[in-house]
C-alpha cells in the first residue's frame, strides 16, 4: 500500500484514523502537534508509544519540500523554489512588513486560467497541491529563513477556487489551535472569479479574506485578458460578490493590474467607479510587473496617479501596491513552474 502525507489529514480526520486502528483519541491531538512543530520522522514524537510510531511509518510520511533555489531581493523580499514528491515544483515568496512576515503561497502547479499578462500560466495546469503540500510551503519558508510567519495570501501560482476542496482542507488545518493556529482573518484568498466558489466560499463563514483579481470593469478588456470573464462576466461576478459582502459584511478587495494603454485610461477609472460604488470594497492598484514573453507595459507614472485620483475622489478606498521582489521575478504575475527537479534530486 502507498504511503500517504500525514500533512495531507485534518485533526478529525487523524482523530478517526487513531480510534478506528485502536488507539486512543488523544494520541491523534499529541501527533497532530508533532507535526506542526516540524518534527522530521515519526521517531522524534517522543510522548508516543512504539506501536503507534510503527503503524505511523508503515502508512504515512511526513511531507517535506526540498529547497531547490533560494533567491532575496534588494528589498529584502525571498522567493523559494521548492520541489514536491513528483519531481514538480512551485515557488512562494516571503516579504516582511511592519506588522510581521507575510508569505504569498501557491495552490496549483502551474494554472490553466490562461490570464495573458501572468506568467503562472505558462504551460497550463500540471495538478493541484494537496492540502499538505500547500502548508508545507508555509513550514519550509518558515524553517528555511527562521521566521514566523503572520499572515498568508494564497496568490502565487494557480487558481485556489480551481482547487477548492484542498484549499478549504488547508485553511481549517493551518487554522487549528493545535497546529500552526495562523488566523482566518490573517488569510487571504485571491480568485480570478470562479462565481459558483464564491457562493460556496461565502457559505463556509471562514473568516478569511477574499480578493477578485478584475483589472477591468468592462467586460470585452477584462475578456481579452483574463478568459475566465467570457464563462463568469462582470455582471454575473459582481452578483456573487454582493452575495458575499452582505452574507459576511466583511469587505472585498479588488486587485487591478494597470497595462499600458489596456485599462489605465480615464474612462477605465470611471467604469470601475461605477461598477464599485456603494459596494463594501478596496481597490488595490497594481503597476503591471515586466513578464518575459508578455508585450504588457507598466503604465505610465502619470497615468497610474490619473487613475488613483479618479478612484479616491469617489470615496472608493484605493491604495498603489508597493512592489516587491520585481528584481528576482517575485512580484505579482511573475511566479511561474520554471524549474523541474532532475531524477537524481532527492527528497
Amino acid at each position: 500500500m502507498e504511503k500517504k502525507n500525514i500533512k495531507d489529514l485534518t485533526m478529525e480526520e487523524l482523530e478517526e484514523i487513531v480510534v478506528q486502528n485502536g488507539f486512543p483519541k488523544f494520541r491523534a491531538t499529541q501527533i497532530f502537534k508533532w507535526i506542526y512543530k516540524d518534527v522530521e520522522s515519526f521517531e522524534n514524537m517522543k510522548n508516543l508509544p512504539k506501536k503507534i510510531i510503527e503503524f505511523l511509518k508503515e502508512n504515512y510520511y511526513i511531507g517535506r519540500s526540498l529547497l531547490i533555489e533560494k533567491q532575496q531581493s534588494k528589498d529584502g523580499t525571498i522567493k523559494l523554489l521548492l520541489g514536491l514528491h513528483d519531481k514538480s515544483a512551485v515557488e512562494c515568496v516571503l516579504m516582511k512588513y511592519k506588522h510581521g512576515y507575510s508569505i504569498c503561497i501557491s495552490s496549483q502547479v502551474g494554472c490553466r486560467m490562461n490570464c495573458s499578462f501572468c506568467a503562472s500560466t505558462e504551460g497550463g495546469l500540471v495538478r493541484s497541491l494537496s492540502s499538505g503540500e500547500i502548508i508545507e510551503e508555509v513550514m519550509a519558508t518558515e524553517r528555511e529563513n527562521g521566521v514566523k510567519i503572520s499572515n498568508i495570501v494564497v496568490m502565487g501560482i494557480g487558481e485556489p477556487f480551481d482547487n477548492y476542496d484542498e484549499l478549504m482542507k488547508f485553511l481549517r488545518i493551518i487554522n487549528h489551535k493545535e497546529g500552526m493556529n495562523i488566523g482566518m482573518r490573517h488569510i487571504t484568498i485571491s480568485t480570478s472569479g470562479i462565481v459558483p466558489k464564491i457562493y460556496s466560499f461565502t457559505d463556509e463563514n471562514l473568516q478569511c479574506n477574499l480578493a477578485i483579481s478584475l483589472h477591468s470593469a468592462i467586460d470585452e478588456v477584462r475578456s481579452s485578458l483574463m478568459p475566465i470573464n467570457r464563462k463568469y462576466n462582470i455582471e454575473e461576478l459582481m452578483k456573487a460578490c454582493d452575495y458575499y459582502i452582505n452574507k459576511t459584511n466583511r469587505r472585498i478587495t479588488f486587485e487591478y493590474a494597470l497595462i499600458r494603454d489596456i485599462n489605465d485610461r480615464k474612462d477605465d477609472a470611471k467604469a470601475l467607479v461605477k461598477l464599485l460604488k456603494g459596494k463594501l470594497c478596496h481597490v488595490n492598484l497594481i503597476p503591471i510587473n515586466p513578464v518575459e514573453g508578455k508585450v504588457y507595459e507598466r503604465s505610465e507614472h502619470c497615468s497610474i496617479e490619473e487613475f488613483k485620483k479618479i478612484i479616491e475622489e469617489s470615496g472608493i478606498q484605493v491604495t498603489l501596491r508597493r512592489e516587491l521582489g520585481s528584481d528576482i521575478q517575485g512580484a505579482c504575475g511573475q511566479l511561474r513552474k520554471n524549474h523541474f527537479i532532475e531524477e537524481n534530486d532527492k527528497i
